[in-house]
């Protein structure tokens, strides 16, 4: 393998996974399974749904007694009011609620819609909320599946997070372990040898965007295995991407 090339290995077969499962020993039973060898320095890019499932994060909206609040918006635009108010109670504070929309930021200092409360690839009847502390989630399933393999690897946590300039989803790093989350090229020189001042690369992000491209929203592709990203360094996490507020620009 060149040191430009990147490889990309969609881990499809996974079986459904529920609150209390062992995520790394279900992802090494499916590499197993398929006689793969995970070398040092492989990137575990896993769904955010799997580990809000196997931690529990889990609503029965049969469940939520919606609020007035959510009953009176939900009406207005034809909307479940416990899914409303599902969402009202993982926001941190709104940033827009209108023409049906409801962008918020979470404890975790994520913007997104509804707060990462999703309805999609789950049972009927219940949502899934964002990890507790992605992070967290991260470090302890990287040190599962190191211990698992005997190699060192990173592990990405991703989501998909819409852009409020451009149409379209993207894969975004909510967790990461063992992996720079952010590169840093300022003071560095460009190719015509001018000197960076503001480019620092979400490198997170392009790993768990490019991941997205194996792992589908309809395919059952719940992790992918990404080869020659160069580490950088080993330490940071999912909250350096997070913009402090008193530098949003546009909050």
């Amino acid at each position: 393998m060149s040191p430009n090339e990147i490889r990309i290995f969609p881990l499809s077969g996974v079986p459904e996974v529920k609150a209390g499962d062992d995520v790394a020993q279900i992802i090494a039973d499916a590499i197993q399974k398929r006689s793969w060898s995970i070398e040092q320095g492989d990137v575990f890019v896993v769904a955010q749904k799997i580990i809000s499932k196997a931690e529990g994060r889990i609503v029965s909206l049969a469940e939520v007694d919606p609020s007035v609040r959510a009953s009176e918006w939900a009406a207005t635009y034809q909307k479940d009011a416990r899914l409303i108010e599902t969402v009202l109670r993982e926001a941190a504070s709104i940033v827009k609620m209108e023409r049906g929309i409801i962008v918020a930021r979470t404890r975790h200092g994520f913007v997104c819609a509804n707060a990462g409360v999703d309805c999609s690839n789950t049972l009927a009847g219940t949502v899934t909320l964002l990890p507790e502390d992605p992070d967290a989630s991260a470090r302890d399933l990287r040190q599962r599946l190191e211990k698992a393999f005997g190699v060192k690897v990173a592990v990405i946590i991703s989501d998909s997070f819409g852009r409020p300039w451009r149409e379209g989803l993207t894969n975004v790093a909510l967790g990461v372990a063992g992996i720079s989350p952010l590169v840093d090229y300022r003071g560095m020189k460009d190719g015509s040898g001018n000197t960076l001042q503001m480019t620092v690369m979400a490198c997170a992000d392009e790993v768990a965007s490019a991941a997205e491209l194996v792992m589908g929203k309809t395919q059952r592709v719940p992790v992918a295995i990404i080869r020659g990203v160069s580490m950088q360094s080993t330490s940071g996490s999912g909250q350096d991407l997070v913009r402090p507020t008193d530098k949003d620009l546009f909050k």
